[in-house]
């Protein structure tokens, strides 16, 4: 199973979403994909993007100012 960082540290709302988007864009159904933001509202952001777009959120979690996101990514429509 493939797994994909994209990093999204440094970026504000609505830009971590936006490059989580375009790179699971280019992935085939399953990949994993881990965000790492420093923008909090990434932890409810791209959790609604995916319940929005069929991707499953398989974790979140914070530690100090990063925030992740694993996701994987959903079937082609």
């Amino acid at each position: 199973m493939n797994r994909v960082v994209v990093d999204a540290r440094r970026l504000l709302c609505p830009m971590p979403v936006i490059r989580v988007q375009d790179r699971v864009a280019q992935l085939d159904p399953g990949t994993i994909v881990e965000a790492v933001c420093t923008d909090p509202g990434a932890l409810n952001d791209i959790p609604a993007w995916c319940r929005i777009n069929g991707h499953r959120v398989l974790e979140t979690s914070s530690e100090e100012d990063e925030y992740r996101v694993v996701l994987e990514v959903g079937g082609r429509e």
